[in-house]
């Protein structure tokens, strides 16, 4: 039995506002075996139901890319927190945000030559880590592996070859973070996040770049044509990462993937609808109004028909408090839930949830909004109720 499998026995949940694929109805619904067992639509209180007062019910959140866990493990500059209590609290935190399904993102290629400014080999240890403490019934979510493939790097074939169909790898994604380009096409960007994180003086940042750019000359082909191979050795979802133009797209297309992390451009976007790429956007550039890094706003991107998926990326509360924004947006709270819970599930293959349906997994929320603001009542991951 897996370690997320948590055996119950039957609940009813009653008198809730059902997100349902196409609206928002009131009903009950059943839990048997861990599975949705029946739903039903009325105002009727079956015998033995919960009465959750007119709460929202929806199918948990799946989250497809978040930094969060590092930031759990390194809370403050230099500061190293042990890592199993780390990950505990990083699934906790995710549950009490109403996050049934995680793909956690682990960079994998280093660059270990430059002692000012590199970055240690770290995702194979990270990913062992996870994995034991989801095999000892230490967490309350699912959890998945989200490879993020960085191409400027030294180390990518190696780290990849470390990693294979069991480890649970449910997406590979590109990342080139060559400045210049993508996400940093603005340097002075670039130099912000780099130069407030190291402390460079603006000669050493120069000297920076020029290294980022001979790795990426050297490297870069041959690391994205390897993550490209290695998502198919996996079998996991591959996903662009930051395209800017279509040419990209055109690119990321080619090499098979099937989803885009926050592409940059209205272009970008446009170019990956029409090559059936499902975008990902990030909840914090809802909620803030627009992207920190002066890219494309998300919600230009939604009112356009562009955007298909949420993800927390580095705030996990603002998952669900983006989805009920578009939802808001969109006047169809069912499909602003849509991109945090079917859209995602579908994108990354898992069928057995994201929907309110019978037979599929009883992973389900509880919420109800206080002056527009999502509160998460409850959490079941497979019937059993863990936040």
């Amino acid at each position: 039995m897996p370690k997320d499998t948590h055996p119950v026995t039957e609940t009813i949940l009653g008198n809730v506002q059902l997100v349902l694929p196409d609206a928002v109805r009131p009903g009950h619904l059943v839990i048997r075996d861990g599975l949705i067992a029946e739903i039903d639509t009325g105002t009727a209180l079956p015998r033995g139901a919960e009465d959750c007062g007119g709460d929202y019910l929806s199918p948990g959140l799946i989250e497809l890319h978040t930094d969060n866990i590092e930031r759990h493990i390194t809370p403050r500059p230099r500061v190293q927190w042990p890592h199993h209590a780390a990950i505990v609290a990083h699934d906790s935190e995710l549950a009490g945000c109403g996050i049934s399904t995680v793909f956690d993102a682990i960079r994998v290629g280093s660059i270990v030559s430059n002692a000012g400014v590199g970055y240690r080999r770290y995702a194979r240890s990270m990913a062992d880590e996870i994995l034991a403490m989801r095999a000892c019934g230490a967490l309350k979510i699912s959890h998945h592996l989200h490879l993020r493939a960085e191409t400027c790097s030294e180390t990518l074939v190696e780290e990849l070859a470390e990693f294979g169909p069991e480890d649970r790898v449910g997406i590979v994604s590109l990342m080139d973070h060559t400045p210049g380009q993508r996400q940093f096409t603005d340097i002075s960007k670039f130099s912000d996040y780099v130069r407030n994180k190291h402390g460079l003086s603006q000669e050493a940042f120069d000297d920076y770049i020029v290294y980022l750019t001979g790795l990426h000359a050297k490297f870069g082909a041959r690391h994205e044509a390897a993550a490209v191979a290695a998502a198919r050795r996996y079998g996991a979802a591959l996903a662009s990462h930051d395209d800017t133009t279509a040419a990209q797209v055109a690119v990321s297309r080619d090499h098979g993937a099937r989803l885009a992390e926050f592409p940059t451009t209205v272009a970008a976007a446009e170019a990956c609808r029409d090559a059936g790429i499902a975008v990902i956007m990030g909840a914090p550039n809802v909620v803030r109004g627009g992207s920190h890094s002066g890219n494309v706003s998300a919600m230009d991107l939604a009112e356009r028909g562009l955007l298909d998926i949420l993800s927390s990326d580095y705030v996990p509360a603002a998952l669900l408090l983006a989805a009920v924004q578009l939802g808001q947006a969109w006047d169809d709270l069912s499909r602003g839930i849509a991109t945090v819970t079917a859209a995602p599930a579908r994108a990354s293959g898992l069928g057995d949830r994201g929907v309110l349906a019978p037979g599929l997994r009883a992973d389900l929320l509880r919420f109800r909004l206080i002056d527009n603001v999502p509160v998460t009542r409850g959490l079941w991951v497979q019937g059993a109720r863990v936040a």
